[in-house]
């Protein structure tokens, strides 16, 4: 195949990822308005955890590197937390 096919189909796939991502980011606004309701904060230990160990053993078994999918797994969180802040009208305050 050639290069710039290559990259047309990285580009697709990158375009997915962001739709995923936006996808995420509803949810994560979803998720504020349940928070709120139910007095629970946004960040929540125990559930970061779980994240980022599922990610971590996804990527293991896809025969990816690990660490690299928990980082990016991290700042995933971190986005929707800061949407959840947004939502309950904190802006970017932890």
């Amino acid at each position: 195949m050639p290069i710039e096919a290559l990259r047309t189909e990285i580009n697709r796939i990158d375009e997915q990822i962001i739709d995923l991502i936006a996808e995420r980011q509803h949810l994560a606004a979803r998720m504020a308005q349940v928070k709120m309701a139910e007095g629970l904060p946004v960040h929540d230990d125990k559930r970061t955890h779980e994240v980022l160990e599922h990610a971590y053993n996804y990527a293991v078994e896809k025969g990816i590197n690990p660490l690299s999918v928990r980082k990016i797994f991290g700042l995933l969180i971190e986005m929707s937390e800061e949407k959840q802040r947004e939502c309950q009208g904190d802006g970017n305050l932890p």
